[in-house]
């Protein structure tokens, strides 16, 4: 809601991968349009569901396709996860954590960063873990899921970054986190607690970093979509990545009623969050 106090703030919450990028392809035009935007005032958050990369990366990456950022202008489902295992290290009354890990090294550290003992599949030892903590993981295999099954059903906590069934790359999709946490699930008959989008561990986070008004910008209504009902605030859709006006295997379609704005790309949005950014002044 736009209030007297805050009418000169605007805040864009910005998903990554199918966004800005797709894989290491960046999607023409993104760049300048996040420029544009910033130029405007708007103050921006980039938001990913993928754990895989550390911040540090994901900054270098950012700079390098011309978007520079810091880490502070990050919020990743890794660091949503590592708030959740905080939470349960205060609840235990300081005791540290151990987390058996399924994932890349953007999670590792985040949990690391939390004060998480972490620990890969096959070097937990014999004691059941605090937690299995699942995320995007291409090394992926059976005896992952036979080991993190087994922590389940002893007892470990069970949370996985997200849900995403696959994620854009360059002329298509591939797997993502959602589709092997799902195996993980199967195996244990347990569902996970999920940090990422559009879970409350995610929304919690994102609220705490809005000013004023507010738009989430995202090529994904399942997940940005939703998180964007959750905070009340406007949706921008984008068909630049897994969301296309005829629908493919593995992607999403634009839902009925469709969002505020749907764009071909996030340089195309520019103009209708620019005259947004004009009439708040």
């Amino acid at each position: 809601m736009v209030t007297e106090s805050n009418i000169s703030k605007r805040t864009l919450i910005c998903d990554l991968d199918g966004v800005l990028w797709r894989g290491d392809e960046a999607i023409s035009g993104s760049a300048a349009a996040i420029a544009k935007l910033r130029a405007a005032k708007f103050k921006v958050i980039f938001i990913s569901n993928n754990s895989y990369s550390t911040s540090e990366t994901i900054c270098a990456k950012l700079t390098h396709f011309g978007v520079p950022a810091q880490s502070s202008d990050l919020l990743t489902s890794a660091s949503a996860a590592a708030a959740m295992m905080q939470n349960q290290s205060s609840a235990q009354g300081q005791k540290k954590c151990r987390a058996m890990v399924l994932g890349g090294p953007g999670l590792r550290q985040a949990l690391v960063d939390a004060g998480v003992d972490v620990f890969e599949p096959k070097k937990t030892g014999a004691a059941v873990p605090d937690a299995v903590v699942a995320g995007f993981d291409p090394e992926f295999d059976f005896a992952a899921v036979d080991e993190a099954a087994r922590a389940i059903r002893s007892g470990a906590r069970f949370i996985a970054t997200n849900r995403d069934p696959t994620y854009p790359v360059p002329g298509g999709v591939v797997p993502g986190a959602g589709a092997l946490v799902a195996a993980i699930a199967v195996a244990s008959g347990c569902e996970p607690e999920v940090a990422g989008k559009p879970e409350a561990p995610t929304v919690e986070l994102t609220r705490q970093r809005i000013e004023g008004y507010a738009v989430v910008v995202g090529d994904r209504p399942s997940t940005d979509g939703a998180l964007a009902e959750s905070l009340g605030i406007d949706f921008a859709l984008v068909l630049s990545g897994v969301t296309s006006a005829i629908p493919v295997l593995g992607g999403e379609s634009i839902p009925d009623p469709a969002p505020r704005w749907v764009s071909e790309d996030l340089a195309a949005l520019v103009p209708h969050l620019l005259e947004i950014s004009d009439s708040i002044g």
